[in-house]
């Protein structure tokens, strides 16, 4: 049975309303760090079960949350971290990396690999788009979806 899972990054202590509408219905959030806060971490585990890593501004939060995580959706085996520079070169398997950090939405393919950074759907920062994703995993096919959020928002 096919699974729906929302990736999100860089909230910055920020759920807007029109990101939580979009998660409610999820059967997963991935979250790739920067929640800046706990409130947010409860929020999300709240609505649906929730991988996350921690980012470079969640220090505080360091006993709950790892720097890397590997996780199965369906059948796909994903790797995550908050920055790039923390994967490493032997993926072991993983069909997707999931990272963060840069708030630039980025999805590639390489090597048979999805390579997906979500955006940032917190605050606006560096005067880029507010985005992230969902991801269609029905056994080891999936679709990923860019979700973009209005301009006018700050």
């Amino acid at each position: 049975m096919a699974a729906l899972a929302a990736v999100i990054s860089d909230t910055h202590g920020l759920l807007r309303p029109q990101v939580l509408a979009r998660l409610r219905g999820c059967d997963c959030i991935v979250h790739a760090g920067d929640f800046d806060d706990e409130d947010a971490l409860d929020r999300l585990g709240e609505l649906a079960p929730l991988y996350a890593v921690r980012g470079n501004n969640d220090w505080e939060m360091a006993d709950c949350l790892p720097l890397t995580r590997r996780f199965r959706i369906e059948g796909l085996n994903f790797f995550m971290t908050h920055r790039l520079i923390d994967v490493p070169a032997d993926l072991d398997g993983a069909d997707a990396v999931i990272f963060g950090h840069s708030h630039r939405y980025y999805e590639e393919r390489r090597g048979g690999v999805l390579w997906l950074n979500p955006g940032s759907c917190g605050r606006r920062r560096f005067g880029l788009e507010l985005s992230f994703a969902l991801l269609r995993v029905d056994g080891r096919n999936y679709r990923v979806e860019k979700v973009t959020l209005p301009a006018g928002l700050k």
